[in-house]
Order: structure tokens, then sequence, then C-alpha cells
């Protein structure tokens, strides 16, 4: 009888085990499929010759979690121009995440502050990129500011525009504070509306207007701020591995897909509240200068900087 009885919660145990196996199996094929339904579909894009990408490049990087225990990742949007061999970096952000905490910020270094280099004195830091890629891009940030990047990410401003619209059929809700037509390719009017994958790009990067590059940054956090929040939920999750798959294509990273996947579904499946986001220079903490060879730069109160900075990583 003991036996009999021993045997039935053995094949219970077992068939428990089986089913628990065959979801994870059916939950990993469509991780997968959908993950691989997005890369085709931009590698699709690609071939068609929609668009040129270098994510296939290979850089060194030689990163680490900084000394508050958080993981940095060093984002760069890039310049490249007709005829150049290499190109600056056209938006220079840092995605904060510490998973202790559960918190996730986002710093802005805008490009024309003028900063020491290692190994090429001092210019502008958007030029560190040109010089010796995201490794030097690190090496700058961590001798100014002190802080160490574990990852980076170099994204093609056209992975943007497809993950909006993959992500966003409708578009964007977001202000647009005024007209912009200066050197985008889709101008905008002003007023509350619903933008697709290349007007959200025309106002991420419009910077013509009386603010120039202090505009555009922070409408780049703002848009960044609009996107997390309408994608924030639990019903964003099931569609995460299409989005990374939509935009892997277009991303050169050395952060592999699981750590895209892990980072992104911690980010959208709880309550985190609003993304902190912090500017470099900040307020009164720069001068305006005109350097020969470099142009119109931000000369920096280095320490106010550097100051503010960790205040904001550990708040």
């Amino acid at each position: 009888m003991r036996y009999e009885k021993h045997k039935r919660k053995k094949r219970k145990s077992t068939s428990i085990l089986l089913v628990l196996l065959v979801l994870f199996g059916a939950t990993a094929g469509y991780v997968y499929y959908q993950y691989k339904q997005g890369v085709n579909q931009s590698l699709e894009i690609i071939n068609n010759g929609s668009t040129e990408n270098n994510v296939n490049e290979v850089y060194a990087f030689e990163g680490k979690k900084d000394q508050y225990g958080a993981t940095n990742i060093l984002l760069l949007g890039s310049d490249a121009r007709e005829g150049e061999k290499a190109s600056r970096a056209d938006t220079i952000m840092i995605a904060h995440y510490n998973e202790d905490k559960g918190t996730y910020k986002l710093t802005s270094i805008m490009r024309d502050i003028y900063v020491s280099i290692p190994d090429e004195g001092k210019h502008k830091i958007n030029s560190a990129f040109m010089r010796g890629g995201p490794e030097l891009m690190r090496k700058t940030i961590k001798e100014n500011f002190d802080i160490d990047l574990q990852y980076y990410a170099i994204v093609d401003f056209q992975g943007f525009v497809q993950l909006i619209d993959e992500a966003f059929p409708k578009g964007v809700e977001i202000n647009v504070e005024k007209r912009m037509e200066a050197n985008v390719d889709v101008p905008l009017e002003p007023g509350l509306q619903k933008l697709n994958g290349d007007q959200m790009l025309s106002f991420v990067r419009f910077r013509h207007d009386a603010i120039g590059d202090f505009g555009r940054v922070q409408r780049q956090q703002q848009a960044l701020q609009a996107i997390g929040d309408q994608l924030s939920g639990i019903q964003t999750i099931p569609k995460l591995p299409k989005l990374v798959g939509v935009v892997k294509p277009y991303i050169n990273t050395n952060m592999d897909t699981g750590d895209i996947l892990f980072m992104a579904k911690d980010f959208f499946g709880k309550d985190r509240g609003t993304i902190e986001t912090f500017r470099i220079p900040i307020e009164n903490g720069y001068r305006d200068a005109n350097i020969k060879g470099e142009g119109a730069v931000l000369e920096l109160d280095l320490e106010e900087n550097r100051e503010a900075f960790h205040q904001f990583l550990t708040k």
C-alpha cells in the first residue's frame, strides 16, 4: 500500500516536472522566434539598401561596474559624415542601472564640452570616439568624472526609427514646443501630437534655435522619458524579444542579448517611477569659449560638475 502511494507521488512529481519543462521550452521557443522575427525584419530593410550600419566592427572595451555597484551603459549616437573614416559622437548619454536599489537614471553629456582626452590633449569630448572608439570615450569619462562604465552601445539612428515604428504603430505622444524645420528630414509643427519614427528622429536631433544643443539634449531626455512611460507595464514584456530583435541589427554593443532582455524586462516589469535625468555641464558650471582649432566649446568648472554628478548618482 505504502509502495503504491510512493509510486503515485513519484509519477505526480515526474508529470509536474515534464509540464514545467514543456512550458519552459515553449517560452524559450517563443522568445527566440519573436527575437529572430524582429532581427529578420530589420535585416530585410538594411539589405534593401534603405540604410547602412557598422555594427560588425569590433571594439575593445575594458569596462566594469562603478564604485556604487551600478551598471553604467555608454550610449553613443554616431555622426558619420561622407568621406570620413571615423565619426564624432553626435549623442553621448549614460544609462545608469542599479539592480540592488531598483533605480534607473540617465545622464546626457553635451558633445562640445572641452575636456582632457587621455594621450590626446584637450579637445571637445565628442572627438574621443573618432580618436579611439568607445574605449577612449570610456577612459575620457573616467578621467574627468571618475565613473566607470561597464557596457557601450553605438546606436544607428535608423534603428531608433524602426524601434519607434514597431513599438508604437500609432506614434509616441509628445509635445512639440515649436516649429522644427531647419536641418531635419521631416519638419514638425508645434503642439501635442503622436510622432512616428522619422518624426521622432527630427524631434531629438533638431538644434537650430536660440539654445542650440541645450535644447536638443532636453528634447532627447524628454523623448526617452515619453518612450519609457508609454512602453512601461506588464503588457509590454511579451513584446520585448521582437523589439530587441528589431533594434539589434542597428546597435554595436558589448552587451549580449540575454543582458539586454534581462534589463529591459526589469525596467518594464515594475513600477519604477520617473526616470531621473542629469546633464553635464550643470547650470552655471561652465562658460562659453572659443578655442583655436576647436571652435566654440563649453569650458567646465570640472570639480563642480564632477561633484554634482556623483551626488546625482548616489541620491
